[in-house]
């Protein structure tokens, strides 16, 4: 069986953002886009171990076979706590953790709290973070149909405490862009506090969205990553 690769959506996001990764990874990996519960009209979550309880059950055996983690931004978060979560259940980790585009979670999320922000204060902040396209937010339906499960999973984020967990055995990769007006190289690194093998903190060129504007010189890294994960035993 090929390695999976499960891979978890920013804030907001959802399988979508990893459409094309099957095409440009494959036949290194099988790529499993994550779709969190709480989204497409079920019940959401107020917090991140409530949601990660629920996706850790929904998965379920499809992590019995070889895989790795890859989370972008909210995603690195989620996936980070369900390793800390199936390591305390004493289930097999992923073979590595490829995290992006998040401050270690010991530090204070990227954005501020988002009750304290109206929607034209929101869209401005995530269009200079480089997540909101061009036009996108003047359509008429952009507030009513993307803010409320923006601002839910946001909530999670800013709404986080760190567990002060023991450092995961799993090798950690971290990536994320050079000019991120969210999360900098400083807050990258700290990641070391949480793995006992910081394997790699991969600047790459671009904002917080690096991998949609830019994603090959992501791919280029990875390659060789997931075949050296691939071949483990």
């Amino acid at each position: 069986m090929p390695l999976q690769l499960f891979c978890f959506p920013h804030a907001g996001g959802g399988p979508t953002t990893y459409r094309h990764w099957h095409r440009a990874l494959n036949p290194h990996v099988s790529v499993r886009p994550v779709h969190l519960p709480g989204r497409g009209g079920r019940a959401g979550f107020t917090d991140v171990e409530s949601l990660v309880a629920a996706l850790d059950s929904e998965l379920g055996e499809q992590l019995t076979a070889p895989h790795v983690f890859f989370g972008h931004s909210m995603g690195a978060l989620v996936a980070y706590r369900l390793a800390c979560r199936r390591r305390a259940t004493g289930r097999p980790l992923p073979r590595a953790l490829l995290l992006s585009g998040y401050a270690a979670p010991h530090l204070p999320a990227p954005l501020p709290p988002v009750d304290d922000l109206d929607d034209a204060t929101l869209i401005a902040m995530l269009r200079a973070a480089g997540g909101v396209p061009a036009g996108l937010p003047d359509l008429p339906e952009f507030p009513a149909h993307h803010l409320p499960a923006l601002r839910d999973d946001l909530r999670l984020c800013t709404g986080y405490r760190d567990a002060a967990d023991p450092p995961l055995s799993c090798p950690a990769h971290v990536f994320g862009g050079d000019a991120d007006p969210l999360v900098g190289e400083r807050e990258l690194r700290a990641w070391d506090r949480h793995t006992a093998r910081l394997s790699g903190v991969h600047l790459l060129a671009g904002d917080h969205f690096y991998l949609d504007h830019a994603p090959e010189q992501l791919f280029r890294v990875l390659r060789p990553l997931l075949r050296r994960y691939a071949a483990a035993e």
